[in-house]
């Protein structure tokens, strides 16, 4: 038996509506710019999951994002790749939950975010139940998505090394 669910949607950017793909650009001239930033206390599983789930989520929320498919010199196919670039850097949790209050604060940017129940529950739509009956200060975060233009993201997450 399926329970009916109302989605809750995303914000979504007036800037996804009117995003350009520039592909031709470095990714350090790109006007948007995506990072994922992952709690550095995690075992690296952990971090390697939560960014690929976190890249799946933007790639449906914001598919303009991704570049066009491309063949390699013997005709074998590539996906294709986020053309802006992402940037997975280290913070930790408690950081986390504040930058993504102050991400979401931010009308421009596309945020998503992976909390520990996500990887704990196995079956998606006991995640949603679970995730129903937490309150947000019951949320522990493994990982946090901004992308959006590139100063406001950088103004947000510019003081975090990189996830080693």
């Amino acid at each position: 038996m399926t329970s009916e669910r109302t989605e809750i949607a995303p914000h979504v950017p007036t800037w996804l509506d009117t995003l350009v793909q520039e592909p031709h650009l470095p990714t350090r001239e790109q006007a948007i710019k995506w990072v994922i930033v992952i709690d550095r206390e995690l075992p690296a599983g952990l971090q390697v999951n939560a960014a690929a789930c976190l890249s799946a989520a933007v790639g449906k929320a914001a598919p303009a994002m991704v570049g066009r498919s491309g063949g390699d010199a013997t005709g074998g196919p590539h996906v294709g790749l986020p053309w802006t670039g992402c940037t997975v850097l280290a913070a930790t949790a408690p950081i986390l939950k504040t930058i993504r209050a102050t991400a979401l604060a931010e009308r421009d940017l596309l945020v998503g975010d992976m909390v520990a129940t996500a990887q704990h529950v196995r079956v998606y739509d006991d995640y949603l139940t679970e995730l129903a009956r937490l309150h947000e200060d019951d949320l522990t975060y493994f990982a946090v998505s901004i992308a959006g233009p590139r100063p406001l993201v950088d103004r947000l997450t510019g003081r975090f090394p990189l996830l080693r």
